[in-house]
């Protein structure tokens, strides 16, 4: 049975060097397309400064007594919900890995896990220098069989302290938060917030916004034109 596959790809070539390859395993691809599609992350598909491609398990369905094919069984213990089976996800791996691209010292395969290491833009930026090809495996349901662990090395990460009802959601933040520290994604590299002094904190115009005969204004200092000022005033995470 061949894999189930949908590839984002690239319509023009205006990127230089090696293109960072997402490989992602999930049962439902199409949750990603409203998103990469668009803006920013489809902007660098088209440049092919990144890759998304993904991998649907299901293509690796196992057959049960019944001849019915499926991805998920009781866990072992007892409990509510199902567990996605190991195999499907191991087979899913496996076709990524056998790409001739694939080199293995550039490879990192993450496992989506709640008590992961907390992914963040330091985490983010390793990924993005280290590796070339970066698999993400997506879970659903109860969770993955935990012996993918055991055959293949994975590092366990986590988006942040909650549980989300898949892993979708956590490796489209991942492609994004990677991506922006790849040169040439952003139209201009040094505008990431995270390389600069920021605040959370910005205005436009009008100077003064009139909101129901109230007025609004623009803080003083970012209108005075003094940039270390400004940087300060930036800078001050306690103002209120």
């Amino acid at each position: 049975m061949g894999v189930n596959t949908i590839k984002k790809t690239d319509k023009k070539s205006t990127g230089t060097g090696d293109l960072l390859n997402f490989h992602i395993i999930s049962l439902f691809p199409e949750a990603f397309d409203s998103y990469i599609d668009k803006s920013i992350i489809a902007r660098a598909i088209e440049n092919r400064l990144i890759k998304v491609d993904f991998y649907n398990p299901k293509a690796f369905a196992i057959a049960n007594k019944s001849g019915i094919s499926k991805v998920d069984d009781r866990p072992y213990g007892g409990g509510p919900g199902m567990v996605i089976q190991a195999e499907p996800i191991i087979k899913s791996i496996e076709k990524v890995l056998t790409k001739k691209t694939i080199i293995k010292a550039k490879t990192l395969i993450i496992f989506l896990s709640p008590s992961g290491v907390q992914f963040d833009t330091e985490l983010a930026t390793t990924f993005s220098k280290k590796y070339k090809d970066i698999i993400i495996v997506c879970g659903r349901y109860e969770g993955i069989d935990a012996r993918v662990k055991k055959v293949f090395k994975m590092v366990d990460v986590s988006v942040g302290p909650w549980v989300t009802t898949g892993g979708e959601l956590p490796a489209l933040i991942m492609i994004d938060v990677i991506s922006r520290q790849i040169e040439g994604v952003l139209g201009k590299f040094d505008s990431r917030e995270e390389a600069r002094i920021s605040s959370s904190e910005v205005y436009t115009r009008p100077e003064v916004l009139v909101h129901k005969n109230k007025k609004y204004k623009v803080p003083k200092v970012l209108l005075s034109g003094n940039h270390k000022e400004i940087d300060i005033w930036r800078a001050d995470t306690d103002r209120k």
